[in-house]
């Protein structure tokens, strides 16, 4: 089996409503699964995906339904969850590294760290800011 993939959020959220990197981020998450690679997430992934999904219902492209579905799909998603007390303080120490705003991020790049495995985003931000020290960080741009 080949290395495993951590995926951020934003990905994820690409894969549940319609945006204009859905056609890629579909191609990226079929071409792993076509590879038998594992995609992995710390527990915060669905924090977010649904923090993001209910923004877009605030914001009026999403229904309360449509929120729903898009949850139950997410939870559905083939994604290993995981996390231990040392991904905290690799998180911490991370963001400091890269002058991260918070330690959200930073627990993907860490669990993409301790595991080997690419890390997956559609942060430019978060992109730009790791780009030049961690070589295992991709955007879907």
């Amino acid at each position: 089996m080949n290395s495993p993939v951590c995926v951020d959020a934003s990905v994820v959220v690409r894969l549940l409503i319609d945006t204009p990197e859905t056609v890629r981020v579909e191609a990226l998450w079929d071409g792993w699964a076509a590879a038998e690679r594992l995609i992995v997430a710390p527990s915060l992934l669905y924090y977010e995906v649904t923090n993001a999904l209910y923004r877009y219902e605030r914001a009026g492209h999403l229904t309360g339904d449509e929120v729903q579905q898009a949850i139950h799909t997410a939870l559905a998603l083939e994604i290993r969850v995981g996390s231990d007390q040392g991904l905290h303080l690799d998180a911490a120490i991370l963001a400091r590294r890269l002058g991260l705003g918070a330690t959200y991020d930073a627990h993907y790049l860490a669990l993409s760290q301790k595991l080997g495995a690419e890390f997956w985003t559609g942060d430019r931000r978060l992109a730009a800011a790791a780009k030049d020290s961690l070589p295992f960080v991709r955007s879907i741009f």
